[in-house]
């Protein structure tokens, strides 16, 4: 009998009944129970899920609250996750779910300090059997429609570094639709996180599974550095004191047939970045953004668009023992031997029987390995524009005695079209400031392989001061001053072996060197040019070398040497070097000719007593071309002046590296003042000069090592002064031969002709011929200055001497007065000649002769101080002015140094104003006696009423004598008379 409707609808209903109440009631029950009897004996931490539902209808499963770990602090667990199983599963044959989603999950990750992870330890698991996988095998069939991961979070901890590593994100959240493990389907995603340690990511894009790619964007922003810093601090002692990164790429991944990987856009910031090793700064970037970058695995090539930094500041230093100091920092790194446990498990499993198909396995392998290797091609950097402003660089070199401190601000560098396969040139641009005074700039392209550069160089004002810790160790100088510009082009053709060229100009200017034994000038110039450099690694050109306003100082010494002959320190092993660098050919040199404008010198000859000294001034000339590699006759032609008012010249040609194969040099003197030989008449003829000129004309002529030379000397109003004892003195009656000598002119004509073999020092000397003396001296009556002052104001004034106030060289009215009626009388007599006797006494002269040398001093002295700075100064330390509130310290050292003691201890009790007024007080004593500036005032004394009577009053130069100075203790007048005496030609 067939059922009723009504039997089959109650029955249908009980059967829905029964369905729904083992779907919705029985099944989530036994799926609770088992899962959390599964956890309780796979766990080793209390584990929990709360609740499963399920709906038989629409095939969604939920899971409520599982917390794996101790309930207050789990280490996984979720609030919910949900499933939606689709109906159509059962034919598609694929698993479809048409949502996903895991709600509110949480992970903790944590390593403790040995290392064990304690996701790792939360379950009992059992051993893994090892599995061989086929290859063709397929993933199981699943279709997603949709995954989400709402408000989920992540904390991960490290305690393995000294410093722990933490980070997370509690705020993660994906989406992802359409996503299969069927061939050839993608699905696309986007994930948000956002976590309390401020770093944002954001990734969007599409994934496929079968096979695996992927591609979209992931952007990274305000991640903080010091989240991951404790890691480079395990290897680098150094601390971070901010730093910040944002950071954002398009990619695209394809793992189908091989490791393809490529991005494209990517960007990263850098901000505030401070780094320092806990004592000292080391690095700080305000400031670093990279735009348009990319990277392309499978070609091995990366590229960056644009790179721009400001403001970054760096700081490195060379340690005492050479090395630098931030390679201190790194780690060592030493080679280990595998452990033994490692070496007995290698032994094991070569013991271990295995089975054929293994041992097929690894024949393979070992035949693939054998196989030739195609070497790995390098990576392509390509970077299109950097440009890196407002650096700052501090280094140090503590390697010599002082520390060099450098600091290059602010350093600008630009570079563009950078390839590093080195197909083509980049180009390279940077300028810097050189400690606060200089610049550099330098400009132009370089090439990789092979290393080549060409480069336009410019600096200006730098410092040679920034050499003096490297030069004084090894020469016996102080560099004061001095400051190099220049203009070059440099050309690196090669590094191996090394081509180098520079090409351009150079000058260095305000150049300052002292003698360190003397503390005195010893070369200097104001500006030195060098134009049309040529320098290609074996020879050095130079077009023309100007000298402006040189000056140098010449010394002979008590010993006969002279003060260049001890300049050069000797080294260590110096001999040994000398030897290997003389078998090396010189370089190649070649100066197209030297300019010389407004020289001076000065010598002087401390091996006589008294000591000589002279100075030559207004030196100007040329030296034509000097060339070591042929024999070129180079031109000389200078002029100058020894003591103000007697002229010199030098003419001719010489080969000046071989002298004797050639020279022509013919040398003039004129109107020298024989007063200033004293010392050498002294020494070798045993009197003084009391007064006299001198001409000199030297002709020296040397062809294939023959000279023939013409020496000729004209003394013109010789007059010797007093006896000299001297062991050197010739054996003769000098006074008589000065005598015999003279002609009726007042004059000595010699002449000195010599000849010989320069190559034979045995060469025969011609003797000099003494002309005959013709006629007696015939010396006119000596007449008053009375008498001709009445010739000329008729009156008879005294004429005979010229006042001058106490330590003044200066002629007042009344002084000049005098010499316009001397001056009168004179041209009025032009047989009479004038004798000036210049004069100084130690009690007027000395007090206001020690204050000038006092105020001298301190101009000296803040002129050194002024030097060390590096800034300019005006041409000579007398028109520096010295602040007052700057002269007690420098007094302080002018009193030490002069007095060479320490003052007094009780001055230590006295106020500043007492005891500077007892330093000063005890200078001007020592300074007031010196017999040294009395005779240089006396000199300058005589030289203003000659000058005066020359310049001013237009009397002949030629009858006017300054005869030897005298230095008396005292006048009777209130200032002090310089007399003067009349004669005859």
């Amino acid at each position: 009998m067939r059922p009723s409707k009504k039997t089959l609808l109650v029955s249908l209903l009980i059967a829905v009944f029964a369905y729904s109440l083992v779907g919705v009631l029985l099944l989530p029950a036994i799926v609770l129970h088992v899962a959390n009897q599964q956890l309780s004996q796979l766990a080793n931490v209390p584990a929990k899920l709360e609740r499963v539902e399920f709906n038989p209808f629409s095939f969604e499963l939920t899971l409520w609250n599982l917390q794996i770990g101790e309930e207050a602090a789990p280490e996984i667990a979720f609030r919910r996750a949900y499933a939606d199983l689709e109906l159509d599963s059962l034919w598609r044959g694929a698993v479809h779910l048409s949502n996903v989603e895991l709600e509110r999950a949480h992970i903790e990750a944590r390593f403790d300090a040995e290392g064990q992870l304690n996701l790792l330890q939360l379950f009992k698991l059992p051993p893994s059997e090892p599995q061989q996988q086929e290859s063709n095998t397929q993933p199981f069939p699943v279709i997603l429609d949709r995954i989400a991961l709402i408000k989920n979070s992540f904390n991960f901890e490290d305690l393995r570094p000294s410093d722990a590593v933490e980070f997370a994100y509690d705020e993660l959240s994906l989406e992802l639709y359409n996503l299969s493990t069927l061939p050839d389907n993608s699905g696309e995603m986007v994930l948000t996180a956002t976590g309390p340690y401020g770093a944002g990511l954001d990734w969007k894009g599409e994934l496929s599974l079968v096979p695996l790619r992927s591609n979209g964007q992931i952007s990274v922003q305000a991640a903080e550095l010091q989240t991951i810093w404790p890691y480079v601090r395990e290897r680098l002692p150094l601390l971070l004191r901010s730093g910040k990164v944002n950071t954002s790429t398009n990619y695209h991944i394809d793992l189908s047939e091989q490791t393809d990987v490529r991005l494209s856009n990517a960007a990263f910031d850098l901000q505030d970045l401070v780094i320092d090793n806990g004592e000292n700064p080391l690095l700080r970037i305000p400031s670093l953004h990279i735009r348009d970058g990319a990277l392309d695995l499978a070609t091995r090539q990366a590229r960056v668009g644009n790179v721009r930094s400001e403001g970054l500041q760096a700081w490195a230093a060379r340690t005492e023992d050479g090395q630098l100091d931030l390679l201190s920092l790194m780690p060592e790194t030493t080679s280990k031997e595998p452990p033994a446990a490692d070496a007995a498990t290698a032994r094991d499993a070569s013991a271990t029987p295995v089975d054929n198909n293994a041992a097929e396995d690894d024949a393979a392998s070992e035949s693939a390995d054998n196989a030739p290797q195609q070497p790995t091609p390098a990576w392509q950097v390509l970077l299109a524009n950097a440009e890196l402003s407002g650096y700052q660089l501090h280094l140090q070199d503590r390697l010599p005695e002082n520390d060099v401190n450098l600091e290059l601000a602010p350093l600008n560098l630009t570079l563009s079209d950078f390839d590093s396969s080195a197909a083509a040139p980049f180009k390279l641009s940077v300028e810097t400031g050189v400690n606060g005074t200089g610049h550099i700039s330098a400009s132009g392209e370089v090439n990789l392989q092979p290393v080549t550069a060409d480069f336009n160089i410019s600096t200006r004002d730098i410092n040679l001061q920034l050499t003096r810790a490297y030069i004084e160790p090894l020469v016996h100088i102080q560099l004061r001053s001095g400051l190099l510009d220049s203009n070059l082009k440099l050309q690196l053709r090669s590094t191996s072996p090394l081509d180098l060229g520079v090409t351009g100009d150079a000058s260095v200017g305000q150049l300052h060197i002292v003698d360190s034994a003397r503390k005195r000038d010893l070369l200097k110039w104001q500006t030195l040019n060098v134009a049309g450099i040529n320098y290609q690694g074996d020879s050095l050109g130079i077009e023309h070398i100007t000298l402006q306003r040189p000056y140098v100082r010449f010394i002979v010494n008590e010993n006969l040497t002279t003060n260049f002959s001890d300049l050069i320190v000797k080294q260590p092993g110096q001999t040994q070097t000398q030897a290997q660098t003389a078998d090396k050919p010189p370089m190649a040199l070649h100066i197209g000719g030297i300019s010389v404008r407004d020289g001076s010198a000065n010598f002087a000859d401390f091996s006589l007593t008294p000591n000589f000294a002279t100075a030559m001034g207004q030196l100007n000339g040329q030296i034509g071309t000097i060339d070591n590699q042929r024999p070129l006759v180079a031109d000389v032609d200078i002029s100058g002046r020894v003591d103000r008012y007697a002229p010199v010249t030098i003419k001719g040609g010489l080969t000046p590296f071989d002298p004797l194969n050639s020279l022509d040099i013919a040398t003039r003197f004129r109107n020298v003042e024989l007063t200033t030989l004293t010392p050498y008449s002294g020494k070798f003829a045993g009197y003084r000069i009391r007064k006299g000129r001198m001409n000199l004309d030297l002709e020296y002529r040397i062809q294939q090592g023959q000279l023939n030379a013409q020496n000729k000397l004209l003394l013109e109003g010789l007059q010797l002064g007093e006896k000299v004892d001297s062991p050197d003195a010739v054996d003769l009656p000098v006074r008589l031969a000065v005598a015999l000598l003279k002609d009726t002119n007042g004059n000595i004509d010699l002449s000195l002709p010599v000849s010989g073999n320069l190559n034979d020092p045995q060469f025969s000397v011609m003797p000099i011929v003494w002309k005959t003396f013709r006629n007696l001296l015939l010396r006119a009556t000596q007449a008053p200055f009375k008498f001709i002052a009445g010739l000329v104001s008729g009156n008879d004034q005294d004429i005979s001497q010229v006042g001058f106030a106490a330590g003044s060289a200066e002629l007042d009215g009344a002084a000049q007065n005098t010499l316009d009626t001397l001056a009168k009388a004179l041209n009025e007599r032009p047989a009479l000649i004038l004798e000036i006797e210049g004069l100084s006494t130690i009690k007027q002269d000395g007090p206001p002769l020690a204050a000038q040398r006092l105020e001298s001093e301190y101009q000296r002295l803040q002129y050194q101080i002024l030097q060390n700075s590096g800034k300019k100064l005006p041409a000579d330390p007398s028109e520096l002015v010295v602040d007052e509130d700057d002269k007690p310290a420098l007094l302080e050292a002018i009193y030490r140094t002069q007095l060479k003691r320490q003052p007094p201890a009780e001055w230590a009790e006295l106020d500043k104003e007492a005891r500077e007024v007892q330093l000063r007080q005890a200078v001007l004593e020592h300074w007031s006696a010196s017999e040294l500036m009395l005779r240089r005032l006396a000199q300058l004394r005589a030289g203003n009423i000659k000058g005066y009577l020359v310049d001013r009053a237009g009397l002949d130069a030629g009858r006017v004598f300054q005869i030897d100075v005298s230095v008396n203790q005292d006048s009777s007048a209130e200032g002090v008379s310089v007399p003067m005496q009349l004669d005859s030609r």
